[in-house]
């Protein structure tokens, strides 16, 4: 029979009755119901939250190689290897917004830095935010140049660029220091007038 709407079953053994427990000791799930006698998994509603061990220190805790921090300041490259540079004509201007257009990067708003994986052998002049040391030699010793773009990676970073926290405390201090001033001269000219 060709299958249709009406007629599709799931595949014998793929599905199962739920168990029915606390439904008396013939059924097989009866008294405690596969829970087992007291304790603490034994009660309604109680579950241990994940990765608890009874008290003792956790695995997630013994492991110190876990530990670390993650840098708000870090700066993350869209990586370019010399080896993709090649697809480009000789005597051509290579920008981040060229390399985006050509597929090369995926995200234009990160800063370029290109590696020295692979050969070139044909003159390009390259502007990028950072060089590797081996791909500028490379790049030079084919005839092209490399410039590096002045805005730099710390215009990338979000705190670095709106001033960073203590630049917003300053702020926020000059305003109440001037609510304040203002605040004690105009009780002083009510002062003065009673």
């Amino acid at each position: 029979m060709p299958l249709s709407a009406h007629n599709l079953r799931p595949v014998p053994g793929s599905r199962h009755r739920p168990k029915r427990v606390g439904r008396g000791d013939g059924s097989g799930h009866g008294s405690y119901s596969g829970k087992g006698m007291k304790g603490q998994k034994a009660r309604a509603g109680r579950k241990p939250r994940l990765g608890f061990e009874g008290g003792q220190n956790p695995l997630i805790k013994r492991m110190p190689y876990k530990r670390g921090f993650i840098n708000p300041f870090r700066v993350e490259y869209a990586l370019v290897n010399l080896k993709v540079l090649s697809r480009f004509p000789a005597e051509s201007l290579v920008t981040p917004e060229v390399l985006h257009q050509a597929g090369l990067i995926k995200d234009k708003r990160r800063p370029v830095k290109v590696l020295g994986y692979g050969e070139i052998e044909r003159p390009l002049t390259v502007a990028a935010h950072k060089f590797s040391r081996q791909a500028k030699e490379k790049i030079e010793a084919a005839g092209g140049r490399c410039q590096e773009i002045e805005e730099g990676p710390k215009a990338q970073v979000g705190r670095a660029a709106s001033g960073g926290p203590k630049a917003r405390v300053g702020r926020v201090r000059k305003v109440a220091g001037r609510a304040l001033k203002a605040g004690t001269e105009a009780s002083g000219r009510s002062g003065g007038r009673r």
